[in-house]
């Protein structure tokens, strides 16, 4: 099995929010083919079930609000600042969120 690093998380076996350690890994873009330039990029965080896929306000429930949204443009930062430029971010990720 692949060993995934994070670039926002520094111990993706707990809950980014809360630090429970029922937690599964949420990869920050989705769609065809970012699954894993995430996993190359470090744009992966662990998160329970209620902030992952379970609850109202989850991550997939609502896309681009709240800590999705808050996840997404952490991981731009953190692409611009260390990998490449705002270009360079949206060729690979097809949208900029800042």
């Amino acid at each position: 099995m692949k060993k995934l690093f994070s670039v926002i998380q520094d111990d993706l076996s707990v809950c980014f929010v809360t630090g429970s350690t029922n937690a599964a890994i949420h990869h920050i873009f989705p769609g065809k083919g970012r699954r894993k330039l995430c996993e190359k990029y470090g744009f992966v965080v662990a998160l329970e079930p209620e902030y992952h896929n379970m609850g109202s306000r989850s991550v997939h429930a609502a896309p681009n609000t709240g800590l999705d949204l808050k996840l997404k443009q952490t991981a731009q930062r953190y692409f611009e600042e260390h990998y490449g430029t705002r270009e360079e971010f949206i060729n690979l990720f097809l949208i900029s969120y800042l």
